[in-house]
């Protein structure tokens, strides 16, 4: 009997951790988390500073001779990409997963000018010295705004092009007003786990919360937790004027590689859209119209729509998310 009540008692100490959803702090360079591969690094010179950009290299057992490179959005690191990373390998593909400078296990720095050419010149780097020379590249939200300019700075090195629910299909600041660095920094300055959860609550899962969730925001609400969040709010601060001061939509038509849009239907997305007028707000972020609007500029591109779904199909959708991908790739 009281091994009985033992046991129960442990079930639910376990029950009532794994629902314990508050973060713990996290490190500067992600220390405390842990990746679902082992994580490597290069040394970059960049503006005057020595960085370190973190990064998985996940090889097959049975290698297909090609590369997929997972490139993570604003909000979020390459962890994310596990599940992805996971049945690519299993298909033959080796698959790199940066953090570029400034996100997830990579250094943060509070006086460098981003660029996505920047960017993209830091993921080639890792390419470069894995002797990788050609790649196909898969982009989620932010991350298809450098998988974008990655594809423009080297198509020969491009094979395939796949942009996840893209931000940067249209240009936020013809209609929103400008926010400065500092505008952003103070913003970012006040977040917190509620404020966290809410945003990615509403915007990306529709107000269903699933516990496989809390993950990707614990990473970020760990942060603010910790005594040097102004280095990572300020980082936040110069990315978001990258995001909104340097578009791509005008050079979609140059691509010229086979692309893949995975639009999730339910998605709003738009940087600064509260600040925009309210006639305007409604127009914003609509993923429906955007998705076949990019579709049309590129000139070898298949559209999938996935409905009812949001910024977030690889997470909240990922069956329908990963037999177009798959499918697409082994073309």
């Amino acid at each position: 009997m009281k091994k009985t009540v033992l046991l129960l008692l442990m079930l639910l100490g376990l029950t009532l951790k794994a629902q314990d959803n508050k973060p713990e702090v996290s490190g500067l360079r992600l220390e405390n988390i842990e990746y679902p591969f082992p994580v490597s690094e290069i040394s970059l010179n960049i503006q005057g500073h020595q960085l370190a950009m973190a990064y998985m290299d996940v090889k097959p057992e049975k290698p297909n001779g090609k590369t997929v490179m997972l490139l993570h959005g604003k909000n979020f690191c390459g962890a994310y990409w596990g599940h992805t990373a996971k049945d690519l390998s299993k298909q033959g593909f080796r698959v790199i997963i940066p953090d570029q400078i400034g996100f997830g296990k990579s250094s943060k720095v509070t006086d460098i000018q981003y660029s996505f050419q920047l960017l993209a010149e830091n993921t080639k780097a890792i390419l470069d010295q894995l002797g990788i020379t050609k790649v196909n590249i898969l982009g989620h939200s932010m991350g298809g705004m450098v998988a974008t300019r990655f594809a423009l700075m080297y198509p020969d090195m491009t094979e395939k092009l796949i942009l996840e629910n893209p931000i940067g299909l249209e240009d936020w600041k013809v209609v929103v007003p400008y926010q400065s660095v500092d505008d952003w920094y103070q913003t970012e300055l006040k977040q917190n786990y509620e404020k966290i959860k809410n945003y990615q609550l509403t915007f990306y899962y529709d107000n269903k919360w699933k516990p496989e969730y809390a993950p990707w925001v614990n990473i970020l609400a760990g942060w603010t937790l910790n005594k040097d969040y102004p280095v990572i709010a300020k980082n936040s601060a110069l990315t978001y004027d990258m995001i909104f001061t340097q578009p791509v939509c005008y050079e979609f038509k140059n691509l010229t590689m086979p692309t893949l849009l995975i639009i999730g239907q339910r998605d709003r997305t738009a940087l600064g859209k509260a600040l925009a007028p309210k006639e305007a707000q409604e127009q914003l972020g609509n993923y429906p119209k955007l998705g076949k609007e990019t579709a049309q500029k590129i000139k070898n591109a298949t559209l999938v729509e996935i409905d009812g779904i949001g910024h977030l199909p690889h997470i909240e959708a990922y069956d329908r998310f990963i037999k177009p991908l798959t499918e697409f790739l082994n073309k």
